[in-house]
């Protein structure tokens, strides 16, 4: 690792997590030497985890019964693709053969082999191999419960048959504790929540053998998770990953799971806030975390025991949350991290919050999602009407304005909240102050997105910066300044000064980003003036040359008249940008990040997009902006 990352890494640390790390290290030197190899963990006797989950794949519905076919066919015929990417199309006979677990599909080069211990293997720094994420997501072993529901449906030899090469094949390659499949705590939960799901539908159609095997990785992952947790600064989802993985893995070895069902749930009530938001400042995270605890939940319930209340009321509040935001309302980092997943969906979050929905009350939703998702947790009967009004998230910062303009249904969000969760903030995106709108469901100005993590380099910067989002920048700099690709050094302070309901409701919201730097305190004023959005932007301090910048959506279509600027979508005209004078410059794309907008609608993929910008000086007084949504 490189000295600048221990040093910037450090300074996020106190006393008690420096200790930590210190302890930590210690155990790492001591389990490359002392627990290594299968030998240790043989002899687990299996038990079943959800052994009601093979009835409800039964009883899929036609659609559900279709995705599962076309996803299994695709696997079984080599095909593999995820994070943006698609892996080499292999041969039946080499599809799983040991490299394939090595393989970064972009740069078609290999990680180190299973003889290199796992913690030795540097994957935070760009090594010429790639982003560690594409490597890691095959090893994650999702397919397996699709796989395995497809054989559960159709009894295809296959499907049966190539779940015991996959898990013959990925322990062969992967000992204890070498490789990068070991290195980090929330993959070996992924991966044993996949192997367990598969066990609950098709165990007893598995060889002994393949089902020793299945248990000796069960067996290591027990031991390796509550050795080498995620705490202090790390605590975020990876810590409910690797606890979840827990609960699960306890129950398929018959243990208790009493001490990771505690933490669990303590960490749910800190990363899922009272009001539905997320602590990490992202929605998909934030629904990560929910689903992680939705699964150990079934596992528990199936076992006839159930979560407090206090938990459930907390993923009511999350669904409710995700209810308000839609679905076009993704801000903060998206890594498409899924606990089950046929791949791409319409909204992951609005699929978590229909599966809560039917978990907790079984009656109603505002969403019902018919994907493999609600195989697992089950979907709600009925779907009630879509929400109406302003609602303020005063704990997670984010404000959310749900009406009509126009004659036309849109959704204005306005983000008031902190960077990040902890003291790294790593998922979170400089965006204070930002907004972002939708009409007729359909996303017009727009979060640009994650695009990629660990060799993103200049373009993960990009990504998460202020000048990319819909809000004020300085000097073309960000309001919290980054310190490596998850980490920040100075963080901005944003919050509610004050907001007004009603018809023409309003809000108010500062942020103190600039004021060491620039000596200037950023106000926006959002509010409804009958048919307008009226956004005024004041600096409270030094007046300021400033930049406001408004990025649309792909496939939007822009036009400047002087300081007017229309939005139009397929031919027609949709919303009108008011500015405060002709200072203003649109520009999509570009070979460098800043040269122009960029939206990244997935992991690994960005698309050019139109960005507004104008340009002038800001003081306190102020200069407005106007939007206005237009009737067709």
């Amino acid at each position: 690792m490189t000295l600048s990352w221990y040093i910037n890494r450090l300074r996020s640390m106190d006393a008690a997590e420096i200790l930590h790390r210190v302890v930590e290290k210690s155990r790492k030197f001591t389990s490359r030497h002392l627990h290594q190899g299968w030998s240790r963990y043989k002899g687990a006797r299996l038990h079943p985890v959800m052994p009601r989950l093979k009835g409800r794949v039964l009883a899929a519905t036609p659609a559900q019964r279709q995705a599962i076919t076309q996803a299994a066919s695709d696997i079984l015929a080599g095909h593999y693709s995820a994070l943006g990417a698609n892996w080499p199309q292999r041969p039946a006979d080499i599809g799983f053969s040991a490299d394939l677990w090595r393989l970064d599909p972009i740069t078609q080069t290999h990680w180190p082999k299973s003889d290199q211990y796992a913690f030795a293997i540097d994957y935070r720094h760009r090594s010429g191999r790639g982003d560690i994420k594409y490597v890691w997501e095959i090893n994650r072993l999702q397919f397996l419960p699709v796989l395995a529901a497809q054989h559960v449906l159709e009894e295809d030899a296959q499907s049966l048959d190539t779940i015991e090469t996959v898990l013959t094949s990925w322990y062969e390659a992967n000992p204890p504790f070498g490789g990068v499949g070991w290195a980090s705590g929330i993959e070996v939960a992924l991966r044993a929540i996949s192997i367990i799901l598969t066990l609950s539908l098709i165990g007893d159609r598995l060889s002994s053998g393949v089902r020793e095997k299945a248990g000796d990785i069960l067996s290591a992952s027990a031991f390796w998770l509550p050795r080498f947790p995620s705490h202090f600064s790390s605590a975020n989802n990876h810590l409910v990953a690797e606890l979840a993985g827990e609960v699960l893995i306890e129950r398929a070895l018959g243990r208790s799971t009493g001490r990771a069902r505690t933490h669990l749930l303590g960490e749910l009530e800190k990363q899922i806030l009272p009001d539905g938001a997320g602590a990490e400042q992202t929605p998909t995270y934030a629904a990560f975390t929910a689903e992680l605890v939705l699964t150990a939940a079934m596992a528990e319930r199936e076992a006839g025991t159930e979560l407090p209340a206090r938990a459930l009321e907390r993923l009511r509040a999350f669904a409710d949350f995700i209810g308000w935001i839609g679905l076009n309302g993704e801000y903060g980092d998206n890594d498409e991290g899924r606990v089950v997943s046929l791949g791409e969906e319409a909204s992951y979050p609005a699929s978590v919050a229909s599966a809560i929905a039917s978990f907790v009350d079984r009656k109603s939703g505002w969403y019902r999602a018919d994907d493999f998702r609600a195989l697992v947790f089950g979907r709600p009967a009925d779907v009630f009407s879509p929400l109406d009004g302003l609602r303020v998230f005063s704990a997670g910062g984010l404000s959310v304005w749900r009406g009509e303009m126009a004659n036309h249904a849109a959704v204005l969000r306005f983000d008031h909240g902190p960077l990040g969760y902890l003291s790294i903030a790593a998922h979170g995106h400089a965006d204070a102050l930002a907004i972002t709108l939708e009409v007729d469901g359909q996303p017009v100005l727009v979060d640009p997105g994650t695009y990629l993590y660990g060799s993103g380099g200049a373009w993960r910067d990009w990504f998460r910066s202020t000048p990319a989002h819909n809000t004020l920048n300085l000097g073309q700099q960000s309001q919290s300044v980054m310190s490596g690709a998850f980490n920040w050094s100075h963080k901005a302070r944003a919050w509610l000064v004050e907001s007004h309901t009603g018809t023409d409701w309003s809000l108010i919201a500062e942020h103190n980003g600039y004021e060491r730097r620039f000596d200037a305190r950023h106000r926006r004023e959002v509010l409804r003036d009958g048919q307008a959005i009226v956004i005024t932007d004041r600096l409270i301090g030094t007046p300021q040359q400033a930049e406001i910048v408004f990025q649309l959506a792909p496939g939007l279509v822009s036009q400047q008249v002087g300081k007017v600027v229309t939005v139009s979508r397929g031919g027609l005209a949709l919303l009108r940008i008011e500015l405060p004078n002709d200072a203003i410059t649109i520009q999509s794309g570009g070979d460098a990040p800043g040269q122009g907008g960029w939206v990244s609608q997935g992991f690994g993929v960005k698309v050019p997009a139109a960005r507004i910008c104008w340009r002038g000086e800001v003081d306190s007084a102020g200069v407005q902006s106007f939007l206005r949504v237009l009737d067709h």
